[in-house]
């Protein structure tokens, strides 16, 4: 049922931000008059699960699921229709249209995906508002494990003040700034010191076993308690904390595997608390100095307990435009550092780069409508980047050959293009391969 969930939060994301992005180009098309062949949703290779032809155009769905196209007649594309580029053009083609006409007709895939962005931005920010955790309530430090972290100099209880020259206010800073990520402005019993990342940190972090950060230090709630545990038959219920072992005070689950360490193959009290009230209970630690439970997580039930808390911040219908503005820009950015990182060999961050499967994997098994917004947002935006690059086979490719057409006066030659499609599809499919053969890379060796 998860991976039901999942998949259709990805198909639904994946379709809906084909079809708009190709109806940015077929609507200025239209307008401008120019002959749409086919609009279709994911690639019709050999034949389409469904076509249907209405006036000029062939409406349909392919059978392969790795984007989606339009055919606008005389136009060097994928389609590679060189019978058709051989013929006398004619009124209705793309390449008898004035060259500004054709730039805002390559364009409009790009513009939609991100209007699109910040439309969902804005409306999200009306209807769900901000939710965080105010780093100023958050007493003891994070829970720093990654051995990466450690070796660098990062010890838990260490408290985030900046990274690099952003100071940060709430936990979700965290991961917000890890992209650009030189340095960690941090705070250690009451001193202030800085530690500056290695170049090729994101590099390391995407080949590390463990990707954990700074957590959060929780307490160990019980989730669930596994079959194989010695404590089985303890009556232990979900949503129980753990306090106390031995009579010591234990706050944060990231101060138990120590404290466990000493009492393996032993009995230890510990104190548990229950709807408010303290219950004293014996439990059997195994021989890896392991209690055989599943620790749970309850957010809301934690900011009770003091542990942190969550500041909610809501928008007036005026005022979430522009917090949606905010957050596309910061969005937009954030997204051109991962690629100026991605393109230098040096940060190793091409190790990071993901295919289907990774888009994937960021859906929830859970099905969340803020969630699927929130990285339907993301993948827009992400997918307007990437059609701005300049490689033939995509908008960006297009646009570059249109404005040198537009500065020099000079339209480059039917041949030429036909070569820088071929070269530019040649790349891209080698993009496509490399991202997708390091999820499989990772999937296996992982």
């Amino acid at each position: 049922m998860e991976f039901i969930i999942k998949i259709s939060q990805f198909l639904l994301s994946l379709s809906l931000l084909i079809i708009l992005h190709e109806l940015g180009h077929f609507i200025p098309a239209k307008l401008f008059k120019t002959r749409v062949e086919k609009f279709y949703l994911f690639f019709d290779i050999k034949y389409s699960l469904f076509k249907k032809k209405i006036g000029e155009t062939v409406y349909g769905i392919g059978w392969l699921p790795l984007g989606g196209y339009v055919k606008i007649a005389g136009m060097i594309d994928e389609s590679m229709d060189k019978e058709q580029m051989a013929k006398p053009p004619e009124p209705w083609e793309f390449r008898t249209k004035p060259a500004w006409q054709r730039l805002i007709i390559m364009l409009g895939g790009v513009f939609v995906n991100f209007v699109l962005a910040l439309i969902i931005y804005i409306f999200m920010s009306f209807g769900y508002g901000d939710t965080d955790i105010s780093t100023d309530s958050i007493k003891d430090g994070y829970w720093v494990s990654n051995p990466l972290l450690t070796e660098l100099g990062f010890k838990t209880g260490d408290d985030v003040v900046a990274i690099n020259e952003f100071k940060v206010e709430n936990y979700s800073d965290i991961k917000k700034y890890i992209v650009e990520a030189d340095s960690y402005t941090i705070e250690r019993d009451g001193v202030e010191q800085t530690i500056t990342l290695p170049e090729d940190f994101l590099g390391q972090l995407t080949t590390s076993d463990d990707r954990s950060l700074f957590e959060l230090r929780i307490p160990f709630m019980v989730g669930k308690v596994a079959d194989s545990s010695l404590n089985k038959a303890a009556d232990l219920k979900q949503g129980d904390i753990i306090t106390a072992i031995n009579g010591n005070k234990v706050k944060y689950f990231d101060q138990f595997a120590e404290t466990l360490s000493k009492y393996k193959d032993q009995s230890i009290q510990v104190s548990l608390l229950r709807d408010n009230t303290s219950i004293d209970m014996t439990l059997n630690v195994d021989e890896n100095g392991k209690l055989g439970i599943f620790p749970a997580s309850s957010i809301r039930q934690f900011e009770e307990l003091g542990y942190f808390k969550i500041v909610k911040k809501e928008y007036g219908f005026f005022e979430s435009f522009g917090a949606g503005v905010t957050k596309f820009k910061g969005q937009i950015a954030s997204y051109g550092a991962q690629l100026k990182k991605i393109f230098n060999p040096n940060t190793g961050a091409y190790k990071g780069v993901g295919g289907f499967k990774a888009i994937f994997d960021i859906f929830p098994d859970t099905w969340s409508w803020e969630a699927f917004w929130t990285i339907t947002a993301f993948l827009s935006i992400m997918l307007g980047v990437l059609n701005l690059l300049p490689i033939p086979a995509l908008d960006g490719g297009h646009v570059m050959f249109l404005l040198y057409e537009m500065i020099s006066g000079r339209k480059p030659g039917d041949k030429f293009m036909e070569y820088a499609q071929m070269v530019g599809f040649f790349i891209l499919i080698g993009l496509v391969l490399f991202a997708n053969g390091n999820d499989i890379f990772k999937a296996i060796f992982n």
